[in-house]
């Protein structure tokens, strides 16, 4: 992950797409740091980070998205 005192201009930009229909994906590799203080980390190419919250991985995309539509929730 990128250090915050390093200066704007040297941090390497890292690209996130967004899918309404589901996860947003980076280019990793990423480190989540989660609400409880924990930091997930995955040294993959590319990362799914879930945006439904029902994958059992989460923060990570397990395509649980794909099982049920936005509008049954």
């Amino acid at each position: 992950m990128r250090n915050e005192t390093e200066p704007a201009a040297e941090r390497s930009a890292r690209r996130v797409t967004i899918d309404p229909e589901g996860p947003v994906l980076m280019d990793g590799p990423v480190e989540v740091r989660m609400p409880d203080g924990t930091t997930a980390r995955s040294d993959r190419f590319m990362v799914a980070l879930c945006t439904c919250r029902r994958s059992r991985r989460y923060p990570w995309c397990d395509t649980s998205h794909r099982r049920r539509t936005r509008g049954e929730d």
